[in-house]
């Protein structure tokens, strides 16, 4: 019974999806741009206004079909066939698992990514540094600089012991999860990860090994990240301090670290590649851009947080951060 009932279940969601998304036809001269989003979280959200904003800024007549596959698998194939009957001009996965889906759907149409950390290791493209002109994908990364991350977090607060949770289900998130590992290997730190495969388990997954680490940093793993306030929780609680590589989710929150991309950017950079496409440009002659201005990242210091763990925070780190948290009061540089 209980089995029918599931099936009933995503046999609904998926009518609801269907019936709710599909557009009626223009002939307008409009492009139709489809995009499926992994799930709704601060970051994945700015990488969708970025590219509206920009988009709004060319002149060129677009119209959208945003969709949400709420972290699940089926749901985001459902949603590729949804934009191949559609017949949409051009689709967008913001998401690993969401870009994988329109891949596999779509060979004769552009298909961009946004937010995948390691679009080849993702099977996206051959090669995230070589562009491909026979391939119709290309997209913007958000590789951060998960070694640097976790050498500022050990070296604030003399961490040996890092812990991390994860994504086991997601291919962003077990890159990343290996790309700490390494990480901690070479700076000679003792790693505990912890996996979930869904957002649901992240606040007991973090209280599980709470005890046995020192600090914490979470990544951009997508389903992890969305439950980011969970974890925020058991650290502080718990008197360990917390390094985020994704700032746009942690405000109001005691994470005393925030260090990584600012998403709107990369939705900025997202929608650049949509109107050369639009405009005539290969897909796969843009590749895979993988932001590195430093004005495309964010570094945010909660001092309040830091004075309640009795950990001083360099003056020569304050000076470098575009973001202060000091007396409760947020100060953008």
């Amino acid at each position: 019974m209980k089995k029918l009932i599931a099936i009933l279940i995503v046999f609904a969601a998926s009518f609801m999806l269907i019936a709710g998304g599909t557009q009626e036809a223009a002939d307008d001269g409009s492009t139709l741009i489809g995009v499926s989003k992994l799930l709704s979280h601060a970051a994945l959200d700015a990488v969708e206004q970025g590219l509206q904003d920009y988009l709004a800024t060319t002149g060129l007549n677009v119209r959208y079909d945003f969709q949400n596959a709420n972290g699940d698998i089926s749901t985001a194939a459902s949603i590729s066939q949804l934009f191949d009957d559609e017949d949409c001009d051009i689709v967008i996965g913001i998401g690993t698992a969401t870009a994988q889906s329109l891949a596999n759907t779509f060979t004769d149409r552009p298909v961009l990514f946004a937010a995948v950390t390691d679009p080849a290791d993702a099977g996206l493209v051959a090669d995230n540094y070589t562009p491909d002109p026979e391939s119709n994908i290309c997209g913007v990364s958000d590789m951060t600089p998960v070694e640097e991350q976790i050498k500022l977090l050990s070296d604030i607060t003399g961490a040996k012991v890092i812990g991390n949770v994860y994504s086991s289900g997601e291919q962003n998130g077990v890159v990343l999860m290996e790309m700490a590992q390494e990480a901690c290997d070479n700076l000679g730190l003792e790693f505990v990860p912890v996996a979930v495969s869904n957002s649901s388990e992240v606040m007991m997954a973090a209280q599980s090994i709470i005890d046995r680490v020192d600090a914490v940093y979470i990544a951009t793993d997508n389903n992890v990240i969305s439950a980011i306030a969970a974890i925020d929780d058991v650290c502080s609680s718990a008197g360990k301090p917390l390094l985020a590589a994704d700032p746009s989710g942690i405000d109001g929150l005691d994470c005393m670290i925030a260090w990584g991309f600012n998403y709107y950017s990369i939705g900025v950079a997202l929608g650049e590649q949509v109107e050369k496409i639009i405009n005539g440009t290969v897909p796969g002659t843009l590749g895979t851009e993988i932001l590195s201005d430093l004005g495309d990242f964010e570094l945010w210091f909660n001092l309040d947080t830091a004075a309640q763990l009795g950990i001083e925070i360099p003056q020569e780190y304050i000076d470098m951060a575009q973001v202060i948290i000091k007396d409760g009061v947020k100060t953008e540089k």
